[in-house]
């Protein structure tokens, strides 16, 4: 692009759909667990006047959650690939993870590391359980109040769980600037990739020099 300059050995690592899933999608995650916080910690719901503008801001971006990633499964071709990376786990996996338990994460990986496609898993499982429970918390009038409570368990659990994730997602992404530029550029450097992605880079699979692109 003019004005930008930019070694050749850089890689691509995301296309700028999948950089704008992302955004979107945590973008709209955190409204969702601002919004539960002011309307449900003590400390916090006394700064709230009006509480049924605030859970139908709530309900509304929880309709919303699922939007980006429907958009990118059928639009972006390199999301349905990297999503096919994400679902396979491959026994330099399973290294990364023995390694990682005693807090090492240099182990080998590919595109995705082990950590970065179990986060995604539970990312996706927990969207679907909180997107049903949330609507039946909504809707709640034919249920039953077993039916009730239990969903509200669920759903109270599994947004704990993700504040609990996100932290975690947010910190790691913090120690490593180069990561996050790949996600705001699109690029990576070569020694990042080789480094932190050994097998990815090794292999090529999904990645574009700039000189390369159109």
């Amino acid at each position: 692009m003019a004005g930008t300059t930019r070694p050749p050995s850089d890689i691509r690592r995301f296309t700028p759909g999948e950089r704008w899933l992302h955004l979107s999608f945590g973008l709209v995650m955190g409204v969702l667990i601002a919004t539960a916080a002011f309307l449900y910690v003590d400390p916090l719901s006394q700064f709230v006047g009006r509480r049924a503008l605030l859970a139908g801001i709530h309900f509304w971006s929880g309709l919303l959650l699922p939007v980006p990633l429907l958009f990118a499964v059928l639009l972006s071709p390199a999301f349905r690939r990297d999503s096919r990376r994400l679902n396979r786990f491959q026994p330099a996996d399973r290294l990364w993870l023995r390694r990682a338990l005693r807090l090492d994460t240099s182990g080998p990986s590919g595109k995705f590391n082990a950590g970065q496609k179990l986060n995604s898993a539970f990312v996706l499982g927990a969207t679907i359980v909180m997107f049903v429970t949330g609507l039946m918390l909504h809707f709640f009038e034919p249920l039953p109040d077993s039916v009730r409570t239990g969903a509200t368990f669920v759903h109270d659990m599994f947004a704990l769980a993700v504040v609990v994730a996100g932290t975690g997602h947010i910190w790691m992404a913090w120690s490593d600037p180069e990561a996050r530029a790949g996600l705001r550029t699109g690029f990576v450097s070569h020694s990042w990739a080789q480094r932190k992605h050994p097998l990815w880079d090794a292999s090529h699979e999904g990645s574009q020099r700039l000189h390369q692109d159109p």
